[in-house]
């Protein structure tokens, strides 16, 4: 007798995890800077149209096969036909190299966390010198949110090369997020159903909080005005509609196995066309509330840099030719300028190198994304608010649900294939396949808690998943349309569901879906051809601030060994069935 699969605890439970799991980090930190980037208001509508014509229909196909096979990604791709298992161990791969650097932010997060106690924050002020006579060289050359975050939290080293040893604290803090993650994990869909409950709905909770405080921060409209004012020309640029294409895709986590293991602990007669529909509206809506609340610091942070610009010009101007105390503002100052260059030129041309040139349009125009947005940007804010304790641990605790509500989905695109496996499972106790998938997770994540292990972390995060994942769902969508067949496949969604499949759903996968992640693929191998040799970002303490260096011969090697182990899955894996069932055809002949 096969035993009973074990099933969420109700419909409720399974939206929150999909929810949980979609909605990430990357919504927090990679929306707002495209958004930035492609034209402010506008870029919402190559995304909301990738949206319609990507987004639901792939999460509502991995869905439908998740909830139809009742398998994890290796099963399921294997009932449709036995050449297909290779999709499902690509997936598995995938999923491995992301847990493997992606509890890494939790780390960072747990490390900011306990920092956020302190008063004043760690990162609000440079440290002393080692003679005490001034602040840190490194420190002042670059700031002291940058000072934390590159030399106190990563110890960084100049390049990849020199690899430095293993930081003590931020091994730690890697060690405490896996032991989190294993605890949330531990018992499958029984303790995974009840964390989701949290990890879904305390970013939220966190987000309005923060929305109110953003609202209410002085420059707050300056960053609003920038976000939702569109640049319409953007609308012509074919690179925004690909990040828009792109962001929709891997937000959403298709590829990965995780919506399909999710899906499996569905009762067969669940609407997942529904849950589909919810989940990837929710999610783009959170990237849309997160961008408010991003904007609104953002603006803050951006007027508040601009005001101190024009204090200390003021300032020095002032002290220099003498000027009246209050008698430069910020409406008459380029005047005031002009009129000291032309009046006393020798005296101005001594303090002309030391004049910054201030605009408030150039602050909001500096674009970062990923860690740089969490632990530079955001920091760089919350230092200079009131109360500035309770809204670092309030950011930091959202970040850690988002990390650990995405990482519960990584780990179950890996267990579930495991858990599904006769072999292992008759072994070993579901508690025990856990604890091993998280333990080596956990030792092969030491090597992004080295001085360079943030190199290795952008390499991972840059070339693990992009285009490996564009090709397993291409392969899942011709698999699905094509192998399977349409028309199986929808008889079955009827049977299941007792709903028929609209043509919408049909066309979108049958045709627009698929032709669209060729364009995706084509686009991404172009890029990475024309951009000739592959560069990384190196922080350099002498200068503080980043510098762009050549990744060496055996980066590359990696960076080319990360794409294939987990693509050449497919077309191996369909080799060795082939060579298979020939090799048993052959055996069974003379018998016969």
């Amino acid at each position: 007798m096969e035993k009973t699969r074990p099933l969420w605890a109700n419909p409720l439970q399974f939206v929150f995890a999909c929810i949980s799991y979609a909605v990430g980090l990357g919504n927090v930190w990679r929306f707002p800077y495209l958004c930035q980037m492609y034209g402010g208001g506008s870029f919402l509508v190559p995304y909301i149209i990738m949206l319609i014509v990507e987004g639901m229909p792939l999460l509502y196909l991995e869905l439908a096969v998740g909830q139809r096979m009742r398998q994890g990604s290796i099963g399921a791709w294997r009932t449709i036909s036995p050449y297909l298992s290779g999709v499902g161990v690509a997936s598995v791969v995938v999923s491995f190299f992301l847990s493997m650097y992606y509890n890494v932010i939790n780390a960072w997060a747990f490390w900011y966390l306990f920092h956020s106690f302190q008063d004043p924050l760690p990162w609000s002020v440079c440290p002393l010198n080692g003679n005490h006579t001034g602040y840190d060289e490194e420190c002042e050359k670059a700031s002291s949110t940058q000072y934390f975050w590159y030399r106190k939290t990563l110890n960084i080293s100049p390049s990849l090369q020199e690899n430095g040893g293993v930081q003590w604290e931020p091994a730690l803090c890697l060690l405490l997020a896996w032991l989190v993650v294993y605890l949330c994990i531990l018992r499958g869909t029984e303790s995974t159903g009840k964390v989701v409950y949290f990890t879904a709905s305390l970013p939220y909770c966190v987000l309005i909080i923060y929305l109110i405080r953003g609202l209410t921060l002085h420059g707050a409209t300056n960053g609003l005005m920038y976000m939702f004012t569109p640049k319409m020309e953007q609308l012509a640029n074919p690179k925004a509609w690909v990040n828009a294409a792109t962001q929709i895709f891997f937000s959403l986590g298709l590829g990965f196995g995780s919506l399909i293991a999710f899906a499996s602990y569905n009762e067969p007669s669940n609407n997942c066309q529904k849950h589909a529909i919810i989940v990837s509206l929710i999610n783009s809506f959170t990237s849309i509330f997160a961008s408010i609340v991003t904007f609104s610091i953002y603006g803050f942070k951006a007027t508040f840099n601009y005001e101190n610009c024009l204090k200390k010009v003021s300032l020095l101007l002032t002290n220099t030719f003498d000027l009246e105390d209050g008698f430069l503002t910020a409406s008459n100052l380029e005047q005031v300028k002009g009129y000291l260059a032309s009046a006393y030129p020798s005296k101005y041309s001594e303090v002309f190198p030391h004049i910054k040139n201030c605009s408030l349009e150039s602050e909001l125009d500096t674009a970062v994304q990923g860690t740089g947005l969490a632990f530079i940007v955001y920091t760089e804010a919350i230092k200079n608010m009131e109360v500035s304790q309770l809204w670092s641990v309030l950011y930091f605790f959202m970040l850690l649900m988002l990390g650990i509500g995405s990482m519960l989905g990584n780990t179950a695109a890996i267990l579930t294939p495991l858990t599904d496996s006769k072999i292992i499972s008759s072994h070993l106790p579901k508690e025990a396949i856990s604890g091993l998938v998280c333990l080596v997770n956990c030792a092969i994540g030491m090597v992004f808690t080295m001085e360079a292990g943030n190199y290795w972390f952008d390499i991972f995060n840059d070339y693990a998943a992009t285009l490996s994942l564009l090709l397993i769902v291409l392969v899942e969508t011709i698999a699905v349309c094509y192998v399977y067949g349409l028309r199986r496949f929808e008889s079955d969604l009827k049977a299941m569901t007792g709903r028929a499949v609209s043509w919408y759903w049909k066309v979108m996968w049958a045709g627009v879906s698929p032709l669209l992640i060729v364009s995706l693929f084509v686009f991404y191998l172009s890029d990475y051809i024309l951009t000739g040799t592959l560069k990384y970002q190196a922080w350099d303490a002498s200068q503080g601030q980043l510098v762009t260096k050549d990744y060496p011969a055996y980066a590359l090697a990696v960076i080319g060994l990360l794409v294939a182990s987990s693509t050449m899955c497919i077309p191996l894996v369909a080799l060795g069935t082939f060579v298979l069932h020939h090799l048993k055809r052959g055996d069974a002949a003379p018998v016969a």
